[in-house]
């Protein structure tokens, strides 16, 4: 009988209090043991740890590791990046004899394909790294340039600043609890290989309101899938 355990992890303890990413997760793993695992099956052990993915001291992993390489159940996981971050953390898991890997979301992905993935993946974070620290130093410089044009620009900013940054916090925690509740329908009809259009059209039909009460279109459906991605 083919076994497995299962690990998952959600980064902020505000995500594992609310559900907010095991959902997902949850979902992909059982698309996996449904479609594509050997049969029969069963889960020997499920671990989950509520801590970042760049640090690899984790208690549940550490746990579902010895597990997997006592029991030589594979560890089963929706997502690479669910595993770690580090490339080299997960290179090391491949060449362990007695670990075997398995991520749902690619099922038939082998050690080769599964390290070239993490490589991939640590180098557009890389990029989005450097590409966010550059769009800062441009807005640094063209808010020095304002406040030296106009004396009573810091003072004008300064003054909403606080507010506004409470304000976007709490509109973008509301927007990701949304976008997380519309993943439970959005979710099975995009793995099942529905169109952005056709996914808009069921929820239409469904009547789901978007956020703002109007129409569903592909591009609002899209900003759903950015924003839980």
């Amino acid at each position: 009988m083919k076994q497995y355990v299962i690990y998952t992890r959600v980064s902020t303890a505000e995500q594992g209090k609310s559900g907010l990413g095991l959902e997902a997760q949850k979902r992909d793993i059982d698309i996996f043991l449904e479609r594509f695992s050997e049969v029969p099956w069963e889960i020997v052990g499920r671990f989950k740890d509520v801590q970042s993915g760049g640090d690899d001291s984790r208690p549940e992993l550490a746990m579902a590791l010895a597990m997997s390489r006592r029991t030589g159940a594979e560890l089963l996981v929706s997502k690479l990046d669910r595993l770690s971050r580090k490339v080299s953390f997960i290179a090391s898991l491949i060449d362990d004899p007695k670990v075997k890997l398995r991520v749902a979301q690619m099922p038939n992905a082998d050690k080769f394909q599964l390290h070239i993935y993490a490589a991939l993946a640590e180098q557009e974070r890389t990029f989005i790294s450097e590409r966010t620290k550059a769009a800062l130093k441009v807005a640094k410089v063209a808010h020095e340039k304002a406040r030296k044009e106009d004396p009573s620009y810091t003072k004008r900013i300064g003054g909403l600043r606080d507010k506004t940054m409470k304000r976007n916090v709490a509109i973008q925690e509301k927007a990701s609890a949304e976008a997380a509740k519309l993943m439970l329908v959005i979710g099975p009809l995009r793995d099942a290989g529905k169109t952005l259009a056709e996914i808009a059209s069921t929820l239409e039909t469904m009547r789901v309101q978007t956020s703002r009460g109007g129409r569903w279109t592909a591009k609002q459906v899209s900003r759903v899938l950015d924003r839980v991605s």
